[in-house]
């Protein structure tokens, strides 16, 4: 199951490159991860030297998401097609174009721009990499070692954006936190085009143009309800949107069901051990992003960090899974790939549940961060299984899989966290607090500046740091429950050491 001038399939010789190819899809993962923890930093001068509305602003946050979830399945199908290289390297250059292109944006719209620009190359690089690493590492214990340097280099990714945002912004404009990507990206490309193989499907049958359109509206129809529906309630933009997604969704499952050649391979869900794989990604995504979201905003509302001291504080998270993540594999392979996939899953709950327990202090926070830290190093055996659940032909696929799981479920972690910390926080404010008090910290504490009232910022800082703890709570009981379910789902006797296709 070979052709000319594509990487060859298992049972056959290791690429003799492989491991320095890793490095290059490895720090390419890093630089995107980082770019999108970098923008929450450079925001606040963004805004101050371009002046941009509510509206615009929240598209600049916005964009960039709406618009990988929308592209993955559909570039990590032409991938199969067209070459997994090609679109590599070519988002490679979409993403070093756009970020050099910055340099040209002087207006919201133009910045909003660059984030879209930036989400397409994003949506080619990050699928590709797991569907490379694929190919690459034929061995299926070679390839689980693989895929825990990729999770660690995708913790690192998000701990790292603040501190190096917060470092560039230190000593240059918000331009450098864009700016930073290009050099790496021309890097990549020198070094893409000499140590990775081309892969490709063999016989990927027929493009199907309307599965296309369908897959892409039903994404972005999906992320964005998401993320308007618990913030500003069922409007009817928002419901619109949920319905056209859910139309737009089921109608292309049942299409690539009934083809062939599907544009998403989606029968992968039949066995239970990709399907626990998908659900650990998911779940984990959940409870990570929504709790970080919440943590990082108590960091410099109520402990009064700087964003490069908040960046600092959460490195006991990017520590322990830098540390865990390469070993998560070796550990599977001894006691079980189920025991650490549930297991991990289990301890990352822990770590966020403590704090709705204790009193919100850093010492705790640290712990508990330390604590998610080691569970999300069964990431790497999350996405060892996902992908020895699939065949090489299909690795475009599994990773179209994993990397929406990932998207969707820090879509919902934000939205539906936090809702409910904004729901706790406001029924902890006197009954007096004004509508600005109400509608965030942040306003509170500028209306406490206006009035001089300092009782007012006390009482909205407690009740915000009251509501971050239960929301926590909350996150870590998903992340428990679905702990148990890939407990079930995953096959007792998993080997990942063994799996072939």
């Amino acid at each position: 199951m070979t052709q000319e001038g594509t990487a060859t399939y298992e049972g056959t010789a290791p690429h003799p490159r492989r491991w320095a190819a890793l490095g290059v899809l490895s720090i390419s993962l890093l630089l995107v991860v980082m770019d999108m923890t970098i923008l929450n930093v450079a925001l606040p001068e963004i805004a101050a030297d371009l002046r941009p509305g509510a509206l615009e602003l929240l598209w600049m946050v916005d964009v960039y998401s709406l618009v990988v979830a929308g592209l993955l399945v559909t570039v990590s199908s032409l991938g199969d097609r067209w070459g997994r290289k090609r679109l590599l390297l070519a988002g490679f250059a979409v993403f070093g174009l756009a970020s050099a292109a910055v340099l040209f944006a002087d207006s919201p719209a133009e910045v909003i721009a660059v984030r879209a620009l930036l989400g397409v190359g994003g949506a080619m690089i990050m699928p590709s990499t797991l569907s490379m690493i694929r190919t690459l590492f034929s061995d299926p214990g070679e390839r689980a070692k693989a895929l825990g340097v990729w999770a660690t280099m995708a913790a690192l990714g998000g701990a790292l954006g603040p501190i190096v945002g917060g470092l560039l912004l230190e000593a240059f404009s918000w331009h450098a936190a864009f700016l930073v990507n290009v050099p790496v990206m021309v890097v990549a490309v020198v070094a893409g085009l000499v140590l990775l193989p081309e892969s490709r499907d063999p016989s990927p049958g027929r493009w199907d143009a309307l599965g296309t359109v369908l897959s892409i509206a039903g994404m972005v129809g999906l992320v964005y309800a998401i993320k308007h529906l618990f913030t500003e309630g069922p409007t009817t933009e928002t419901v619109v949107s949920g319905a056209v997604a859910a139309v737009c969704l089921v109608w292309f499952v049942r299409r690539c069901l009934g083809r062939p050649d599907p544009l998403l391979e989606v029968r992968l869900f039949r066995g239970g051990a990709f399907t626990s794989g998908t659900l650990a990604a998911l779940t984990s995504s959940v409870g990570l992003a929504g709790a970080m979201l919440l943590l990082v905003q108590w960091m410099q509302l109520v402990e009064g960090y700087t964003p490069l001291q908040t960046g600092l504080a959460m490195l006991p998270l990017a520590a322990t899974a830098a540390i865990f993540s390469p070993l998560a594999p070796g550990i599977a392979a001894r006691i079980g790939a189920r025991t650490v996939l549930a297991g991990g899953l289990a301890i990352s709950a822990a770590g966020l549940a403590l704090l709705g327990f204790v009193p919100l202090t850093y010492p705790w926070v640290a712990t508990g961060a330390a604590l998610v830290g080691v569970g999300m190093a069964s990431l790497a055996v999350a996405s060892a299984v996902i992908m020895a659940g699939a065949p090489v032909a299909k690795a475009g696929s599994a990773a179209a899989i994993e990397e929406t799981s990932y998207e969707v479920g820090g879509a919902l972690g934000v939205a539906v966290l936090g809702s409910i910390a904004a729901a706790l926080y406001r029924a902890g404010l006197p009954a007096d607090a004004g509508p600005e008090a109400r509608e965030s910290l942040s306003g509170a504490l500028e209306a406490a500046r206006a009035l001089d009232a300092p009782a007012l910022a006390v009482q909205a800082q407690t009740a915000f740091t009251e509501s971050v703890g239960t929301a926590c709570l909350y996150g870590g009981l998903v992340m428990f429950a679905a702990a148990l379910a890939i407990w079930r789902l995953t096959p007792a006797r998993l080997d990942l050491s063994a799996v072939q296709h």
